[in-house]
């Protein structure tokens, strides 16, 4: 039997130990895993958090305000908001929270896989917590191939440099790099591993629900364009979970100011993840949007009217179209990194839009907009083309799924399409009149969309090399 010894309660410190070598001493205030229910219990972290700092600017959902960016020394912001291939990211991203959290996650899932089954307890408790672990490691994998590697591409995922799978307990692993082919063949076999064991309810809100997997499995199919598969995985994952959060009826009884709805009262969230913790969006204002992204709202949006900010002097560049989010956590929960129903909803009305059922795919998007448009046109009309339901669907994904990862991901994996490719512009500033207003360009072959690894782990591990052409500095 093996014994697993944590010194605090996040458990993010773990110590493995046979029983020779504790034989009948626990350390004082340690708490002892030996159960296949407390391995299981391990699994549930709240508070998981994916800063998106390192590439948050390379979104053309988002935007600076222009004294932070104006004489001030370039920094991995300034780089990524002007579209800098010039300057050396490398040297800048000497560690990377993002990098670093993903990976120490990956690290618990690995120690819940590889300790559970020499635990005491039954057999079912043994599955549903290797299961749990697994789905949450291809996840983990997931985000970080799509951060630090090309997008899926069919023709040369095989070739692509991805990123070094960990799929064992080892603090000291230093693995080799798999392609961004490898990674997904990774996290598609997790996935499938674990949705026989897996729960429609699990013992909380921060274990994995089937309505997540199969949303997840759905997201992964949609990345490597295997439609068909996505479609079939989004469509089962409403069958656990098809509920939308009525913003339209939200907004008639006050909104977060009169009504509270916390995270738990969001019928919408299959999986609660954070960009840098549950009370995140107390800071919120650090995340402005877009001009763009502002117009694409209109007038008559909730989930713009309801959030958002737009006359701050402190928090905003007045005159330059752009806005924060202003509702604290506690008021109301947004889901930025996680999972959830409308997420699913707007996958499947993909998948229709890619196989020319225009009409299926804009009902999707109209029922939709039914919760979200608060007056004008909320019933869309149907385009005649793939093309023109795609833009639909984008831009209702833009304005979904907001703050995040999402949109920095969607420009990746649709810039290798050519129909869907962007070529972002960000015209700045656009208040200030002291300097030059320069049009800045982000090309969808750019090198900027893959993000260096930290050098932190460069120096660690000489097998990980990176995905650009940039220089390591040692």
């Amino acid at each position: 039997m093996k014994h697993l010894y944590t010194i605090t309660l996040s458990l993010l410190l773990l110590t493995v130990a046979s029983c020779e070598d504790y034989t009948d001493i626990t350390p004082k205030g340690a708490l002892v895993i030996e159960t296949a229910a407390q391995f299981h219990e391990m699994v549930s972290l709240p508070n998981r958090g994916y800063p998106i700092n390192n590439f948050q600017y390379l979104s053309d959902d988002q935007w600076m305000k222009e004294a932070n960016v104006i004489g001030k020394t370039p920094n991995i912001d300034i780089i990524n908001f002007t579209f800098d291939e010039s300057t050396d990211r490398v040297s800048l991203l000497t560690g990377s929270s993002f990098y670093n959290q993903a990976y120490t996650y990956i690290n618990r899932w690995n120690t819940i896989i590889s300790l559970v089954d020499d635990s005491k307890g039954e057999e079912s408790t043994k599955q549903l917590a290797k299961a749990e672990a697994k789905i949450y490691r291809a996840y983990d994998h997931f985000l970080l191939v799509n951060t630090y590697a090309k997008a899926y591409d069919p023709q040369t995922a095989a070739a692509d440099g991805g990123i070094c799978i960990m799929d064992k307990f080892d603090l000291e692993a230093k693995p080799s790099k798999s392609t961004v082919a490898q990674v997904y063949d990774f996290i598609q076999k997790d996935i499938e591993d674990a949705l026989p064991y897996l729960q429609e309810k699990p013992l909380d809100i921060y274990h994995p629900s089937l309505a997540f997997a199969y949303a997840f499995k759905a997201k992964v199919h949609l990345f490597k364009r295997e439609i068909a598969s996505a479609k079939e995985a989004a469509e089962k994952s409403l069958t656990y979970n098809s509920q939308i959060f009525d913003m339209v009826a939200y907004n008639k009884q006050g909104g977060p100011n009169v009504v509270a709805v916390p995270a738990a009262n969001n019928i919408e969230v299959l999986s609660y993840q954070y960009m840098t913790g549950y009370n995140e969006m107390n800071f919120a204002y650090q995340y402005i949007i877009s001009p763009e992204l502002r117009t694409l709202f209109g007038t008559n949006d909730a989930r713009f009217n309801l959030f958002f900010n737009t006359t701050s002097t402190t928090n905003l560049d007045q005159g330059s179209n752009t806005a924060y989010w202003a509702t604290v956590y506690t008021k109301f929960f947004y889901s930025t990194v996680g999972m959830k129903t409308t997420e699913v909803y707007l996958m499947l009305a993909e998948c229709y839009a890619r196989e020319d059922k225009y009409s299926d795919a804009v009902d999707i998007l109209n029922k939709l907009r039914a919760k979200r448009i608060l007056s004008g046109t909320v019933n869309l009309t149907v385009p005649a083309t793939r093309k023109e339901t795609m833009e639909l669907v984008i831009n209702e994904r833009r304005k979904e799924l907001l703050l995040g990862f999402n949109r920095f991901f969607d420009l990746k994996r649709l810039n290798n399409e050519a129909d869907y490719a962007k070529t972002v512009t960000r015209v700045f500033p656009i208040v200030n009149k002291t300097v030059p207003q320069k049009t800045y360009t982000l090309l969808p072959n750019s090198r900027l969309y893959i993000i260096p690894f930290p050098l932190s782990a460069l120096q660690k591990n000489p097998k990980l090399t990176l995905n650009t052409d940039e220089k390591v500095p040692f």
